[in-house]
């Protein structure tokens, strides 16, 4: 894990942000490693030879639809039908046994002032399943996008840019708040300032370097360190 600290680069404009708008997986909730694990699971149920850290290197971040498409095309071959629905039951299962809100991140709820919105690559019925079994629906409700919302997916900045057309903010005055370098790319697509988190379990020591190296304008790794960021920002 890195130090506790954020890195602002030189030349970034104070504005404090009208709008925040969240990831879910692997910021809010610390849930990438779960899902890692699962979709690796069932997947080599079925012949396709995948392992949690093939999914975390290549799909965190990007939506069900995007990875299974590329899976098929990597291998060749159609995943079975049935496959999405049983990969859902498995994995929400294995989120009411395991799935925690990221540390944190319930206190800086309750005391963050700003305008903020969930937008993320997971379908909607989880989104709902997983906030709300992490205690963090009300924060957002009924602010909480999908990327089926929307035709591209990240990295596409479609999604972030839906979300602060529906929060009625333009776009130079949100501030996206993600974990992989697929949603930074998106938010920096979508000419939002983008702070990279690099607090999640799924993190690697470097994982906010290659936040950075994606175009965060700023890293950090714990809850506690936003309100001053977003103040700085």
């Amino acid at each position: 894990m890195e130090a506790h600290h954020f890195v602002q680069p030189a030349g970034v404009i104070a504005n404090r942000p009208a709008l925040v708008i969240f990831d879910c997986d692997g910021v809010l909730i610390d849930s990438e490693l779960i899902a890692c694990r699962v979709d690796a699971e069932c997947l080599r149920e079925i012949g396709f030879p995948e392992t949690p850290e093939s999914i975390r290197e290549n799909y965190v971040g990007v939506s069900s639809r995007a990875m299974f498409e590329d899976i098929e095309k990597r291998h060749g071959r159609r995943l079975p039908e049935g496959f999405t629905e049983l990969l859902r039951q498995r994995l929400l299962a294995a989120f009411d046994r395991e799935l925690r809100a990221t540390a944190g991140t319930a206190e800086l709820l309750r005391s963050l002032g700003t305008k903020r919105c969930v937008a993320s690559s997971s379908d909607p019925a989880r989104l709902r399943h997983t906030l709300g079994l992490t205690g963090l629906l009300p924060h957002f409700a009924p602010n909480v996008f999908s990327a089926t919302m929307v035709r591209n997916g990240k990295p596409a900045p479609d999604l972030f840019l839906y979300a602060a057309e529906r929060m009625g903010v333009p776009p130079r005055d949100c501030v996206v708040i993600e974990d992989s370098r697929a949603g930074v790319a998106a938010g920096i697509a979508a000419g939002m300032r983008v702070f990279g988190f690099s607090g999640g379990s799924h993190c690697r020591p470097d994982h906010g370097e290659r936040l950075r190296e994606a175009g965060a304008h700023a890293v950090f790794d714990e809850m506690r360190a936003l309100p001053a960021l977003l103040e700085a920002a």
